[in-house]
């Protein structure tokens, strides 16, 4: 299962994410979006799960505890790598 993390205080490493996730089963995957030019994060990163049941309790253990000063927002996201419950724009 694929996370959306949001909020996320510059301070925050990927190895911070790793760990807190740890604790709740496999991380396969922690990616920091970072600012090209500048290499500060940008307040967000993607974290995946392979095992659901490990992901949702991530998940509801996670989801706005403070990180480092900030309230972390956990979104998760479909396979295309949108978030759940998004509605679909009709144009």
């Amino acid at each position: 299962m694929n996370f959306y993390i949001g909020n996320l205080s510059t301070s925050i490493t990927e190895a911070d994410l790793k760990n807190a996730f740890a604790a709740f089963g496999t991380v396969s995957e922690v990616k920091i979006v970072k600012d090209r030019f500048s290499g500060l994060s940008k307040g967000y990163g993607f974290v995946e799960m392979p095992d659901n049941s490990e992901a949702d309790k991530a998940t509801k253990a996670l989801n706005n505890r403070e990180m480092k000063g900030q309230r972390i927002k956990i979104t998760q996201q479909d396979e295309r790598g949108r978030k759940r419950n998004q509605k679909k724009r009709r144009f």
